[in-house]
């Protein structure tokens, strides 16, 4: 089904309106949502709309968060996000950030007691638009083993770093520390297909094919997917994303983290609040005049677009590349949603008494 972005726009805010979200909140999550599915990163859409409500069900969620500056210097922060959507309440640090950078040159935010935020491309963007470089990730429920272990004790705990260019759109570097976003396995079940081998391996350490090993005790491989592979690079990378959004913070980390799914309880005897984010924001000014930083940009960009490839048919991709022409193309012509995720929205439709979605 191909649905027109605004139709789909309305039809989230009103969801989120329904679970007794603020107008201001809704449109702000519906937002960030819908950026996800224009910009060709389905897993992360409205797919998880539904997921959304089912934590909200089972009050993981809070609708009317007080969202809250718990500690703070000059440059630094610490948000408590008071159990809001994650979709909320990192937009709201980021503009801690901003505000910081705008005064001091730089602004960094640590939160706790959030959840899910979505993609963490939208945050950082945020900083491009005031001529910044934003920095956003995210620890996540644990589906991943580290390099030599056969226990999920990390997220695919995303990261993304974003900078302002001049004539060319944006450079954006954003991914997952895992060999792929659960979200992919997500819509490899969808469609009834395989993984790549490399991306997961069953309860016994054994590389799988299956997109569903993760239900019966598998785990994601971290970036890099064996040792030999370098794994121990995306270890270390989701570390990282862990140490900055949950030990920093306050928020729960490792295989303390709660599960975005209803259905399973959060872990007992957590050691923080909720799940945690970490977000910054740079003014490119703070070192050098914004137009020559732009101008350079701008030129690295042009020499590695021009650069020789292996295979003449092929060019060099630039970070964000991708998504732009995805949102340019779905803006236009709509957003595909598979069946499984338009019944599961109008499933939502039904229940709230909101107009049930139908293709252009």
């Amino acid at each position: 089904m191909l649905v027109n972005p605004s139709v789909l726009r309305v039809f989230t805010q009103n969801i989120f309106l329904a679970i007794g979200c603020s107008t201001e909140h809704a449109t702000l999550a519906a937002d960030v949502l819908l950026r996800s599915d224009l910009r060709g990163i389905d897993s992360h859409g409205v797919a998880r709309l539904s997921g959304y409500v089912r934590l909200w069900e089972k009050n993981r969620i809070n609708a009317t968060p007080n969202i809250q500056i718990a500690h703070e210097t000059p440059t630094t922060a610490t948000v408590d996000g008071d159990a809001g959507l994650g979709l909320v309440v990192a937009p709201f640090a980021m503009q801690v950030a901003i505000q910081k950078a705008e005064q001091y040159g730089s602004g960094w935010v640590s939160v706790r007691n959030s959840n899910h935020f979505g993609i963490a491309g939208y945050h950082a963007l945020m900083a491009v638009e005031k001529d910044m470089i934003g920095f956003a990730m995210t620890n996540a429920s644990p589906l991943v083993a580290p390099t030599y272990s056969s226990e999920r004790l990390l997220g695919t705990n995303p990261m993304c770093y974003a900078f302002p260019a001049g004539h060319y759109p944006p450079v954006v570097v954003d991914l997952a520390t895992s060999a792929a976003a659960n979200g992919k396995l997500e819509i490899a079940q969808r469609l009834g297909k395989q993984v790549p081998e490399g991306w997961i391996q069953d309860k016994k350490g054994n590389y799988t094919t299956d997109p569903h090993a993760l239900k019966t005790g598998g785990a994601l491989l971290p970036l890099g997917g064996d040792r030999d592979h370098g794994s121990h690079k995306g270890f270390g990378l989701s570390a990282t994303v862990d140490i900055l959004s949950a030990v920093l913070s306050g928020a729960n980390y490792g295989p303390w983290v709660p599960p975005f799914v209803a259905f399973l309880d959060p872990p007992e005897n957590p050691v923080g609040k909720g799940i945690g984010h970490f977000v910054g924001a740079m003014r490119v000014d703070g070192f050098r005049p914004v137009d020559e930083f732009k101008a350079s940009l701008d030129n690295w960009i042009a020499r590695f677009k021009t650069s020789v490839t292996v295979d003449p048919t092929q060019k060099v991709i630039i970070p964000g590349e991708p998504e732009l022409e995805a949102e340019a193309h779905r803006a236009t012509h709509g957003i595909p949603l598979v069946d499984a995720v338009a019944v599961d929205l109008n499933m939502l439709a039904e229940r709230f008494g909101v107009e049930l979605l139908k293709g252009m």
